[in-house]
């Protein structure tokens, strides 16, 4: 017998969902074989069986959250289809009685979730709500992201036994004028995050303009040139990240973060490359930014964002960014105030080109314009950095033959 565990996947992640089980009880497992999707805040894994064998049980349900090192599913020896318990004929398994055992779930009267919502809730506080027969919809949680959590059972259990039916009662939702979504794991975290973000910095943000001529003019130029020689595209964020990579060197407090009562000044230049996925925003990082060329950039960000389509990023494409730049001119945007990621103290806002008149050299002329953003934490940066770094960034896009020069 194999015991399917929920794998350390990081130090920060403890817990995740069961986002899908891909093996019913019953069906042939091969060794290796990918038998479960979790959901955590940052990824998608896969969990595989590290045993041949029939899935004989599951003991997590698709949206139970689970922690690391539970035990969720069953691998026993065998060849195959072994049939799935079914609780409508118990009568029928007679000569094969001790197939009835493998199913504690049922074992007990459970009440739990009678309401149809999936309620967020530690495996433990699941367990007790079994054990007590607490409908776990009508529990009243602590915590303010609405998990139930063991202690929220103990404390629904001191109450009087006949009130619990009627405070959950929340008001009715027209079906046909409202449709309502659970939120998935990722996107509560994000939510979480960006709140966080805003209540714990001193987040201030300040605005710029680029005018986009000269590197519209040398792209279009190269831009064949380039991919015969590197196989590789020529976009606009290779000029961004080198731009970025070059006034945080100027302004090293733009690439630091806040530990405790330290600043601790990056001497690295991982940069986060914001990639919307039906999901949610992901930030995946451009590894040492500073050392490759416009080829490897280009080439970093591509495979990056394909593997984030793909749901195949891992905890190591995301962690341990130093900055983060974020194109929201993609779907339009004219103007934002990018929120930080985490702890860095600083992101980078890029938006929509539009032509627009503008004073060149005492003329009015019509010029590609963009707007950029710098939202950044207060308590590390100064005004005087801020605009200067923007500055920067706008000069060497301006002057993108001198970005050239520096790679």
């Amino acid at each position: 017998m194999a015991e399917i565990k929920v794998p350390e996947l990081a130090e920060s992640i403890t817990e995740g969902s069961i986002a899908q089980w891909v093996k019913k009880v019953g069906d042939r497992v091969e060794k290796g074989e990918f038998i479960v999707e979790l959901e955590t805040d940052k990824v998608n894994a896969e969990i595989i069986s590290e045993e041949a064998g029939v899935l004989t049980q599951i003991l997590a349900e698709e949206g139970d959250t689970v922690l690391v090192g539970q035990v969720i599913a069953v691998v026993e020896a065998g060849e195959g289809a072994a049939p799935a318990p079914a609780a409508s004929a118990p009568a029928e398994a007679t000569p094969a009685a001790p197939q009835a055992a493998p199913a504690p779930v049922a074992a007990a009267p459970v009440v739990e979730e009678t309401s149809g919502e999936r309620v967020i809730a530690s495996p433990a506080a699941r367990k007790l709500a079994r054990e007590k027969g607490i409908d776990l919809a009508a529990v009243s949680p602590v915590d303010p992201q609405g998990r139930v959590r063991v202690q929220d059972v103990a404390a629904h259990g001191t109450a009087p036994v006949a009130a619990p039916a009627a405070p959950k009662a929340v008001a009715a939702v027209d079906e046909s004028r409202v449709t309502v979504e659970k939120m998935s794991r990722r996107r509560q975290t994000i939510a979480k995050r960006l709140l966080e973000v805003k209540q714990s910095t001193a987040m201030l943000t300040t605005f710029n303009e680029v005018d986009m001529t000269n590197v519209m003019a040398l792209r279009s130029r190269k831009k064949d040139q380039f991919f015969e020689s590197t196989g590789s595209k020529l976009g606009f964020m290779s000029f961004f990240t080198k731009a970025v990579v070059a006034a945080l060197k100027k302004y090293p407090y733009v690439n630091a973060q806040i530990v405790g009562d330290e600043i601790h000044l990056n001497n690295f230049y991982d940069i986060g490359v914001a990639v919307s996925t039906e999901e949610g925003l992901v930030v995946p990082v451009v590894r040492d930014a500073d050392r490759k060329n416009f080829a490897e950039i280009e080439d970093s960000i591509a495979d990056l964002a394909k593997k984030a389509r793909d749901k195949k990023l891992g905890l190591s494409d995301l962690s341990g960014g130093s900055f983060t730049i974020t194109n929201g001119g993609v779907f339009g945007s004219l103007m934002s105030t990018p929120i930080m990621n985490g702890t860095q103290a600083a992101i980078l806002g890029m938006h929509t080109i539009k032509k627009r008149p503008v004073e060149v050299d005492g003329e009015v002329a019509i010029r590609p314009m963009m707007y950029l953003a710098l939202s950044y934490d207060h308590r590390i940066i100064d005004g005087k950095d801020s605009v200067g770094f923007l500055k920067t960034v706008k000069e060497l896009l301006e002057n993108p033959e001198d970005l050239l020069l520096n790679s």
